[in-house]
């Protein structure tokens, strides 16, 4: 009996201690139901897959063109500009119109040069429906034609970029047309024909200047000369109401014999040939540079009746190149285009900005004459003295204007 219970201790112990060691062995990991996936072979060894290319990157996104890119692109497929009464001398037009071919690449096509307000827009009629090379596309114009040419559908409305720094009082609020500089009515004498050198309207009246004084075009059709005898209206009892005082004094300088029938250019006034003009100061400064002291001249602004004449620019409705027709206002309106007429002595209309701005070099500043005292009429006093003007010119002054030759 002893004997049997210790037999059974010893199964017992064995049992337990086959427990122990049990426990303590790692189990065994399962077997995987899929079969394993291989490692790949390093990078510098591994062939590319061949079912599946390699993505390729795309390439930096770009974006739109600008209005202003697209403009410019549209312009050069049109390749040319027509222009009409742009003389290079003109508000330094000369240089205007080659920068503007040398930034954009474009033939500029320049029509009639000294061809008048009333000119312009006659060639716009004459060619609605033509698009060769007689058709202007923008036209520079007086103030009084912008309204007459717009009610007529001869214009196309275009907003610069620099549009809200145009003053209101000077452009069509639907962009028809807007103000693109302004002058004051001078004098140029050249002084080596005459040097008693006239100061006021008042004076051209004397004996002295019989056959010497001269307009610059018909006041029946061009703006300059339209503002020259409003001008006079002013110095002779007249008002930005009542323009007759001009014919009247016009009338009496042709009685006297000093007013010469005959358009009046800064070369022929350097010949001798028409030796008082009356015109723009910008156009008489400009000239007195180009004369370079042969002949010697000197320009005046008259103390009385200073008046300011607005021009205004506009795209003609039938415009053959219309983008390149955009982009010259642009490149016009732009601080660079301001500052060329500035430097043919014109007074850009977005002058306070850029002076605001101190965008206009000190050296162009220093160019521009004195106007202090100098009238603005409006857009109303204008078309009412251009009725005046031309329908009274012959009448009351009795005098036909001719061509320059």
């Amino acid at each position: 009996m002893k004997a049997n219970i210790l037999i059974i201790r010893l199964l017992s112990v064995l049992i337990v201690g086959a427990t122990l060691i049990s426990a303590c062995t790692p189990a065994t990991t399962p077997a995987p139901t899929t079969a394993p996936v291989e490692q790949s072979a390093p990078a510098e060894q591994s062939a590319p897959a061949e079912e599946s290319a390699p993505v390729e990157q795309s390439a930096p996104a770009t974006s739109a063109p600008s209005p202003m890119e697209e403009l410019i692109a549209a312009a050069k497929e049109e390749g040319t500009l027509t222009t009409i009464a742009l003389p290079h001398d003109w508000c330094n037009y000369g240089e205007a119109i080659e920068a503007f071919k040398a930034k954009y690449g474009l033939e500029v096509n320049e029509l009639s040069p000294l061809a008048s307000s009333g000119e312009e827009i006659e060639a716009i009629k004459a060619n609605k429906d033509n698009k060769g090379p007689q058709a202007p596309d923008v036209v520079d114009i007086g103030f009084a034609f912008g309204p007459q040419a717009k009610e007529e559908g001869l214009l196309m409305p275009y907003k610069v970029s620099t549009w809200d720094s145009i003053p209101a009082e000077t452009k069509d609020p639907d962009g028809y047309w807007y103000g693109d500089y302004y002058g004051v009515i001078a004098f140029l004498t050249n002084i080596d024909v005459q040097p008693s050198v006239p100061q006021d309207w008042s004076d051209l009246l004397k004996p002295e200047y019989k056959g010497q004084v001269a307009l610059s075009g018909d006041p029946r059709t061009g703006t300059q000369d339209i503002l020259a005898v409003f001008a006079s209206a002013l110095a002779n009892g007249g008002s930005l109401d009542d323009a007759q005082p001009g014919l009247d004094f016009f009338a009496n300088l042709n009685k006297a014999g000093n007013l010469i029938p005959l358009s009046a250019t800064n070369g022929l006034v350097a010949k001798g040939e028409t030796p008082i003009r009356i015109a723009w100061d910008y156009n008489l400064l400009a000239a007195v540079d180009s004369f370079e002291g042969n002949p010697k001249a000197e320009v005046v602004i008259p103390k009385n009746g200073r008046i300011a004449g607005i021009y205004i620019q506009a795209i003609s409705a039938y415009a053959p190149h219309p983008n390149a027709a955009k982009l010259w206002m642009e490149f016009l309106y732009s601080d660079e285009g301001q500052e060329i007429w500035m430097k043919g002595y014109c007074h850009p209309i977005r002058e306070t900005d850029m002076r605001q701005r101190n965008a206009i070099s000190d050296d162009i500043l220093a160019k521009l004459p004195d106007v202090s005292g100098v009238v603005f009429p409006s857009l109303g006093q204008l078309e009412a003295a251009q009725k005046v003007i031309t329908e009274g010119w012959v009448s009351v002054v009795g005098v036909e204007i001719q061509k320059a030759p």
